[in-house]
């Protein structure tokens, strides 16, 4: 098992705090593996752990229940319980319950969910302004080399980080199979459950344009003449719809264009990416082939992880790929499979060279002849970024 050291940090400062600890994230990303090591390091006899997809506690999936049943088994005691409550979406009215909790026990407690609309709803307002969240990702490349010395770049570019694959040895066939019921988990439970969509068909389909073309713009226009061109008529407003309740479950993530000149955001040339690559392999295939998009997303993702705020640059007619803002700080990172030939060594650098500022610029690629820097902008391999400290 991987101690997820980076997550476990930014939590720690709020153990024992009067303070509800919400994980959120996509399904089967880690958060239900994270909340069991923050349960084993608390290592409290006071614990209350359930995981609401047990259908042994269905019965528990509504607000009174929940709520009662805390109740009994914490009793007239005055000691500190820890109450750790996994996909708590499941539960009817959940804020209620919690909120409850929060003010009669003296109880530390602690949430996972797969919406990002956990906390956005009407009963939200029960919790506003008493929760901290933290958005939980599939491992990134460094996290799996920790898991195995013999999982390669290539297998990551494959596969992509889902968690459960180190536990079935990366095996081709076992993983596709298993990336696939990922994918169909997500899909079916919190996205077409969760929104009563009828057309799942139309969803698998606006996905699977959306996974195919990943790091391409594209909007919901582009994809109804998709549509209408495979003899299908389907609302812009509706594609959006889609769109939007994908981003919701994390499986889809939406990045704006930054015109760094300008210094303002676009409301044109937005870009999607996929929570994970390996479920791109798993339901459209052909990472390999599209390798370019793919590293891209994988880059686009990490840096997310590694907590940037994350946009498309623009600089006039040039593109670049990320801009990522943290603290005050701005980094710049053009992406690219081949870092070979004139042409191209001055394309992807060029658009660097466009932005004056002094924040740091890199050129990341995964094949190159060039070594070193080019007017004083470092090429670096991505696998060597992926696993780096900083930046």
């Amino acid at each position: 098992m991987v101690i997820r050291e980076k997550y476990l940090t930014k939590i720690r400062p709020f153990i024992d705090k009067d303070i509800i600890k919400v994980l959120t994230g996509v399904r089967r990303g880690g958060k239900s593996v994270l909340l069991e090591q923050l349960r084993d390091e608390i290592n409290s006899p006071n614990i209350i752990f359930l995981n609401f997809e047990d259908l042994g506690i269905s019965n528990l999936c509504e607000a009174k229940a929940l709520h009662d049943y805390v109740c009994e088994k914490i009793g007239e005691s005055k000691e500190k319980f820890y109450l750790f409550f996994d996909e708590i979406q499941e539960v009817i009215g959940w804020e209620k319950a919690i909120n409850s909790l929060r003010v009669k026990f003296s109880a530390d407690i602690y949430v996972t969910g797969s919406n990002s609309q956990l906390l956005s709803g009407e009963l939200a307002t029960y919790i506003a302004g008493r929760y901290v969240s933290f958005v939980i990702y599939p491992f990134s490349f460094k996290e799996f080399m920790a898991v195995s010395c013999d999982y390669t770049f290539d297998d990551y570019i494959k596969y992509g980080g889902m968690p459960f694959l180190s536990s079935i040895n990366f095996d081709p066939d076992i993983s596709k199979n298993y990336l696939q019921d990922v994918f169909n988990s997500v899909m079916l439970k919190d996205i077409v459950k969760r929104n009563k969509i009828r057309d799942v068909d139309l969803l698998e389909r606006i996905i699977s344009y959306a996974l195919a073309n990943i790091g391409k713009q594209f909007s919901a226009t582009s994809i109804a003449k998709f549509f209408k061109a495979e003899k299908r008529t389907v609302a812009p407003e509706t594609i959006l719809n889609y769109l939007k309740w994908c981003e919701e479950a994390f499986l889809l993530y939406r990045l704006k264009s930054q015109d760094i000149k300008g210094k303002k955001i676009l409301k044109v040339n937005e870009k999607y990416y996929v929570v994970d690559h390996g479920l791109r392999e798993a339901v459209v295939g052909e990472n390999f082939k599209n390798i370019e998009i793919v590293l891209e997303n994988m880059v686009g993702l990490e840096l997310l992880r590694r907590g940037y705020k994350v946009n498309v640059g623009r600089a006039g007619e040039k593109e670049i790929d990320f801009v990522g803002e943290k603290s005050g700080e701005k980094l710049y990172l053009q992406v690219c499979y081949l870092l070979d030939g004139e042409s191209t060594i001055e394309r992807e650098f060029g658009s660097l060279l466009e932005v004056k500022d002094n924040h740091p610029k890199f050129v990341l690629y995964k094949e190159s002849s060039f070594k070193g820097n080019y007017e004083g902008i470092p090429a670096v391999r991505i696998e060597d970024w992926l696993v780096s400290k900083v930046n």
